[in-house]
């Protein structure tokens, strides 16, 4: 006899959220946009407003034009997102023009949700975050990053909130229950032999980051090594923590085994750390191949593979991610012709 696939077993109907819930978290959401919006428009228009005098910020005019015209339609990304997570339009969403968006977001706010607060931690126990270099030419007023970063630190809550119950309201069924729950996929021996491939290959850029975060200068230019103190070592730590992240998740859906642990842990730890790796990855290797021209901001060898390997990793894991939860869920729907 023919059987279907197995689907997820239904969860137990939970309470349901109250709509005002989701029009004050997308309020937030979109509030905290305006900070890093207007101080953008700001500087593009020519204001100086928090940037001193010296600034390598006012050495390439249109380099900044150009840099801070992507940013503001990024955080203005922010805004479409929040309203199609709390609309109804946005149930008929393409879901690669949803999530796709989603992960960036994730992966580019989730380090500086973690990383900001444990440097201000490390400074109120006597540490430094502001380099030396920064000391004789300042990049940035402070206040500018306690106004930025805490806008990026709301956005974050307000729009993971945002989504993760539209995730559960449209995709919840296809991370129901544990992993040892999992049907025998044929799939499995190549999800195996991914999940180790880019486990191996994350030994590049988790092992760099343990070494910058534990004090060592191997492989920095000469400004990175002047900029090096307890922020940046914190900044290395949390980089680690997420190459551990979408190493641990992507290697526990590979390699169930009899787990009672349920299925959304290691989702979330496959998505969130894939995101922080392969976007910030991107993000700091852009932003290390915008200085070329000067010869002390020069990325090193090292530098750049860390950052191309960190992409790498982020879209393996993602990639394996996305192909688990497309073959779950067409696994949960019966072969056409069958009735049930």
């Amino acid at each position: 006899m023919t059987q279907t696939p197995l689907a997820a077993a239904p969860a137990p109907a939970a309470a349901p959220v109250n709509p005002r819930t989701r029009t004050v978290l997308r309020a937030l959401a979109i509030v905290a946009c305006l900070p890093y919006i207007v101080l953008k428009a700001a500087w593009v228009s020519g204001s100086h407003l928090g940037i001193p005098d010296g600034s390598s910020l006012l050495d390439h005019r249109t380099t900044m034009i150009v840099a801070n015209s992507c940013s503001v339609l990024m955080d203005g990304a922010v805004v479409v997102i929040a309203l199609l997570l709390t609309q109804a339009w946005g149930r008929r969403v393409t879901t690669w023009l949803l999530v796709l968006p989603m992960w960036v977001a994730t992966g580019l706010l989730l380090p500086i949700m973690a990383g900001y607060p444990l440097q201000l931690l490390v400074q109120a126990l006597g540490g430094e975050i502001t380099s030396s270099a920064e000391s004789a030419r300042p990049f940035l007023d402070q206040w500018v990053f306690a106004v930025v970063y805490t806008g990026f630190i709301v956005q974050g809550l307000a729009l993971g909130t945002l989504f993760a119950l539209y995730a559960k309201d449209r995709w919840g069924h296809l991370w129901q229950g544990a992993l040892r729950d999992l049907p025998t996929s044929p799939t499995a021996p190549a999800l195996r032999a991914c999940a180790v491939a880019a486990s191996l290959i994350a030994l590049i850029p988790g092992t760099m980051h343990l070494l910058w975060a534990a004090g060592s200068t191997a492989g920095l230019n000469e400004t990175l090594i002047a900029e090096s103190n307890s922020g940046s070592h914190v900044v290395d730590a949390v980089d680690v923590v997420f190459t551990a992240a979408a190493v641990a998740g992507v290697l526990l859906l590979a390699f169930r085994r009899n787990s009672a642990l349920p299925l959304r842990v290691p989702l979330a730890l496959a998505w969130g750390g894939s995101g922080a790796v392969g976007c910030w990855g991107g993000w700091m290797g852009l932003a290390a191949l915008s200085s070329v021209d000067d010869i002390a901001h020069r990325p090193t060898a090292a530098v750049v593979l860390t950052y191309a390997v960190q992409m790498l990793v982020g879209t393996l894991v993602v990639a394996m991610g996305a192909y688990f939860l497309t073959e779950r869920a067409a696994g949960a729907r019966p072969p056409s012709g069958l009735r049930a």
